[in-house]
């Protein structure tokens, strides 16, 4: 059972999301505001966020902005549910420090399933000790506090950050494709997501460990192919 926080100000939304959720045996806590949302996640550190951006007062974004400021709350995962879909607004979602998102109408089913595959990738690896790290380089992910440090530099990263970056690190020097990372990080199926979410997650994470993010030494693209870290 997982702790999910519903924030959103449109009832009929928030009824069929909490219902399908506490079916599923989960624990919901509902916020009609930002700033609801805000006092109620520093009261019950949730384990997931459904978020909307369009409310009232405070809206999504600048929620999801403070909470990846916040240590303690940093590394929660959230999932923007809105109705704003246009390109430009997932774009600024991502950049907000969203993990993913889905637009308004959407298929209960379709957002069951992103729960769940964030849920997956928030919680500790089977068979990992809590306190491996992973080593390629100068970068070291530590898998029990979701963080890296990069020349003795900490970097706080949120979960599909996270999750993205243990990928190509696992594997460092393969060449990861758009479609493959959106079916082995994000847990789409074949065919479908796009690519555009994995370019804007890999350039926040350049804008975060690269000296250069114009010219990256870590994270590098294969023109045609997609990503790969370096294992030099």
């Amino acid at each position: 059972m997982a702790c999910i926080h519903v924030v959103d100000d449109e009832p009929d939304v928030v009824w069929a999301v909490e219902r399908g959720l506490v079916r599923r045996g989960h624990q919901v806590v509902v916020a009609h505001s930002g700033l609801q949302a805000l006092e109620l996640v520093r009261r019950q550190r949730p384990d997931l966020i459904i978020l909307d951006i369009l409310m009232p007062g405070m809206d999504g974004l600048e929620v999801c902005r403070r909470l990846r400021t916040d240590p303690t709350l940093a590394s929660v995962p959230i999932l923007f549910l809105t109705a704003k879909g246009e390109i430009e607004d997932v774009i600024r979602g991502f950049e907000a420090g969203g993990d993913d998102y889905l637009s308004k109408p959407f298929d209960l089913r379709e957002l069951y399933a992103r729960v769940e595959a964030l849920l997956r990738r928030s919680r500790p690896l089977p068979g990992q000790e809590r306190s491996s790290k992973l080593v390629v380089g100068d970068l070291s992910l530590d898998l029990r506090t979701f963080t890296l440090t990069v020349k003795g530099r900490t970097v706080q990263l949120t979960p599909v950050e996270f999750d993205l970056l243990l990928c190509l690190m696992s594997y460092a020097g393969e060449v990861f494709s758009s479609e493959r990372l959106l079916q082995e990080v994000w847990g789409y199926p074949a065919g479908t997501g796009d690519p555009a979410t994995v370019r804007w997650h890999i350039k926040n994470l350049r804008a975060k460990i690269e000296p250069d993010p114009s010219n990256p030494i870590y994270i590098k693209t294969i023109p045609r192919y997609g990503y790969t870290v370096s294992p030099e």
